[in-house]
């Protein structure tokens, strides 16, 4: 099994799911660590998957409220709301 630092450099070389994969195994063995879902977060935002990414950020944020996924949380709602609504209505 992986440690968190191999499964962020994971992410960093687009191996994402390759590092979700492993996040999940490791979850299953600590599922109270909010570091795992703020980094699973991570990865499923870059893939795309806002939906997922925000379940772990906010997981993580229950776990612990200092987590820097509550900061991320925040920020990935501002910019899912973000949108040029003049764009959208002509």
């Amino acid at each position: 099994m992986m440690n968190l630092a191999e499964i962020k450099a994971l992410i960093d070389d687009n191996r994402v799911d390759e590092a979700i994969e492993q996040l999940n195994a490791i979850i299953e063995k600590r599922p109270n660590d909010d570091a795992l879902y703020f980094v699973r977060g991570n990865a499923f935002w870059k893939l795309g998957d806002r939906k997922h990414a925000l379940d772990d950020y906010a997981t993580a944020t229950e776990l612990n409220p200092d987590s820097p996924a509550a900061i991320a949380y925040k920020h990935a709602l501002e910019i899912m709301d973000f949108f040029n609504k003049d764009m959208y209505n002509p």
